[in-house]
């Protein structure tokens, strides 16, 4: 792994001097993770053994409509351990779907959830647990990285609620870097630059840390140097392998500080209007980090090293455009109209930000970002 203290741009200086001369950043909290990671390829094959591990001996595999198929070749390949495949996760983890999925758990008296998939099949798993307490197997094949938080965000009424508790998180993560080979190209650059946004926001976190600070721009880094490469071609291993490897990182960074600007717009418009989720972190990310911008310098910095430009908000802005990502809430759906009740709702129980957040700024951020405009801070 090469060593993020080598990030340097003008006036930029390697973490571990920033610690020395303010003696003030010795002051921080550190949770580790305690979920278990296996990380490589073809350890999906690992499944029945962490299912024993486990003790479970009626686990209910976890699916999309979309992923089912495969879904029910891994629940076959473990036997009798697999009770049952619910198949019905939606984006956005609709309390409703959640409810009927518990049902099932019921009725086949469950004792652990296996999900295999991307976001909506991980918050299913999540929901589940945090009204049970069952344990989870995460089986990703997207980028998203939320597989490694105890974080929950669920949808009711056009409201999405976020919560974090113990219970969320799972106890086993595998990654197989095989998986994502079958990932259409767009649903894989957006899961990517999802994952990036966990990242980049977690540089900025009321609570960050020296150590997250350092797997935040380990995982920017894979990322931004990954993604392209996987625009272009499924079939380039390496990249899908260090991108995945970014993700797992970009979660563990979401898992271990609290979230800002980015998450509340986010986790608002999507609720709100129910805008795919991945590209909806896409599309925000050079606009909100361009609205923090000013109150965030040191970040800046450490940004501009990583891209290797003078503007991180506008080097995001062009990083989508390569990617061929959909770079404006119009193209997503959102109705613009919404623009101003999404303002209120997201002020209304605001997470806390390194700038204050200004109504009318707000506004205007969200009309770029409609439009496609460039970002502005």
């Amino acid at each position: 792994m090469k060593t993020v203290l080598a990030h340097r741009c003008a006036g930029t200086e390697p973490l571990l001097m920033s610690i020395t001369r303010n003696k003030t950043m010795y002051s921080f909290t550190y949770n580790a993770s305690s979920t278990r990671v296996l990380f490589g390829t073809g350890t999906v094959s690992e499944l029945g053994i962490e299912l024993e591990r486990l003790g479970l001996k009626r686990a209910l595999f976890l699916a999309t409509p979309g992923q089912e198929g495969y879904v029910r070749r891994c629940a076959s390949s473990v036997g009798a351990v697999a009770a049952g495949v619910f198949a019905d996760a939606t984006m956005h983890t609709p309390v409703s779907v959640t409810e009927d999925a518990l049902r099932v758990v019921r009725d086949l008296d469950i004792d652990g959830v296996v999900a295999i998939g991307g976001g909506s099949t991980t918050g299913l798993g999540k929901a589940i647990a945090w009204r049970t307490d069952l344990p989870q197997i995460v089986i990703p094949t997207t980028y998203a990285g939320s597989e490694m938080t105890p974080i929950l965000g669920e949808t009711a009424d056009g409201r999405k609620v976020t919560r974090s508790d113990p219970r969320i998180q799972p106890e086993t993560v595998i990654y197989d870097v095989e998986l994502t080979k079958t990932l259409p190209r767009g649903a894989a650059v957006a899961s990517g630059m999802n994952a990036m946004a966990h990242a980049i926001e977690a540089l900025y976190a009321e609570d960050r840390n020296p150590v997250v600070n350092l797997m935040a721009l380990e995982a920017i880094s894979a990322l931004y140097g990954s993604l392209p490469q996987i625009a272009e071609s499924r079939d380039d291993e390496d990249a899908r392998a260090k991108a995945l490897y970014g993700a797992w990182l970009s979660g563990i960074c979401l898992g271990s500080v609290s979230m800002a600007l980015h998450h509340k717009l986010c986790h608002t418009l999507g609720g709100m209007f129910d805008l795919p989720h991945a590209e909806l972190h896409a599309t925000l990310l050079p606009h909100t980090l361009a609205y923090n911008s000013p109150a965030i310098p040191e970040v800046v910095e450490k940004l501009c090293g990583v891209f290797n430009q003078r503007d991180p908000a506008q080097s995001l802005y062009e990083f989508n455009q390569r990617l061929r990502i959909k770079t404006t809430l119009a193209d997503l759906g959102m109705a613009k109209d919404g623009i101003e009740p999404a303002v209120d709702a997201a002020l209304s129980k605001p997470y806390k930000n390194p700038r204050a957040l200004e109504r009318n700024s707000l506004i205007a951020l969200l009309r770029r970002a409609y439009t496609g405009n460039h970002p502005a801070p």
